[in-house]
């Protein structure tokens, strides 16, 4: 196959090889992939990213707190406040974020982008930037695949799931492919994405696994906000021309033995970590009586 990758070395060589952008051979890939043509692979991105928007406005319309009373509304208080050390933009993303995550934790339908506990993080990105820089759907389709190509290579390169790798595996993951389709939004080269995905993953190496009571909200919720501004700053860094000493795919395979060297206890069992601080036995012991 001739966009078959395996890494992002890969797919940067076939971006250089046909002097296409590095969302492009992520495309070319799963149209040859799937064996389908490429308006019906557009047509099912252009689908997921509808949902992601809609992930974000339930998130802000719906402010009732779930079962376990951790989350529910801090989105909307965000939305109704003003930045007062962020950038709008930066402000937008965290919001937004942490949106998609609420609606996550409502059972609302969400994308798993990479996963469920860390699905707030691209879609909070791409839309902040699309709202901020009045962008069509042209470049929240360049974001997306962009954004799909890194998860793509995370995935079968390491892993992706909290309990394998820890939550670098999940919202380090999600912020690395956010930071990607950030840059290839702003039609920044392939050498910009590589390396704003480089730099943001490098960054959150060793982000443990605890959830409290076991639930996708404590801390998950927040950290999906805070990770949503994280891709921003490499994204920043990269269009600015910083570049990451350690390359892209050895930072994945960093990413992937210090997760599985990780003890079992901050691998999402709540063994570990917030989920053994005395409130956070108080909490569990709160919601297993619900």
């Amino acid at each position: 196959m001739k966009y078959n990758y395996n890494s992002i070395a890969d797919i940067a060589a076939f971006s250089e090889r046909d002097g296409i952008p590095f969302w492009q051979v992520v495309l070319r890939s799963e149209v040859e992939l799937t064996e389908a043509d490429e308006a019906a692979v557009l047509g099912e991105a252009k689908k997921r990213i509808a949902i992601f928007n809609q992930s974000v406005e339930d998130g802000l319309a719906d402010i009732r707190t779930t079962p376990s009373g951790m989350s529910g509304g801090q989105a909307k208080a965000l939305f109704d406040g003003q930045p007062r050390f962020l950038s709008p933009l930066a402000y937008k993303a965290l919001t937004y974020a942490i949106a998609v995550n609420e609606a996550n934790a409502k059972m609302f339908r969400i994308v798993a982008c990479p996963t469920a506990g860390s699905c707030g993080v691209v879609p909070g990105v791409m839309r902040a930037v699309g709202d901020t820089y009045h962008l069509d759907e042209e470049a929240y389709v360049r974001g997306f695949f962009a954004a799909a190509g890194v998860g793509n290579v995370i995935t079968n390169a390491a892993c992706v799931a909290g309990a394998v790798g820890g939550c670098q595996a999940e919202v380090g993951s999600a912020a690395a492919m956010a930071a990607a389709a950030a840059v290839a939004m702003m039609e920044g080269t392939t050498d910009e994405v590589v390396a704003a995905m480089a730099l943001c993953l490098k960054n959150v190496l060793g982000l443990v696994c605890d959830p409290v009571a076991g639930l996708v909200e404590v801390p998950c919720v927040k950290r999906n906000g805070i990770y949503a501004v994280h891709a921003l700053t490499a994204a920043e860094m990269a269009m600015a021309g910083l570049r990451s000493q350690i390359p892209a795919d050895e930072v994945i395979g960093a990413m992937d033995r210090i997760g599985r060297a990780l003890p079992s206890a901050l691998r999402e069992t709540s063994e570990g970590g917030l989920a053994v601080t005395e409130t956070g036995k108080k909490i569990a012991e709160r919601v297993r009586n619900l």
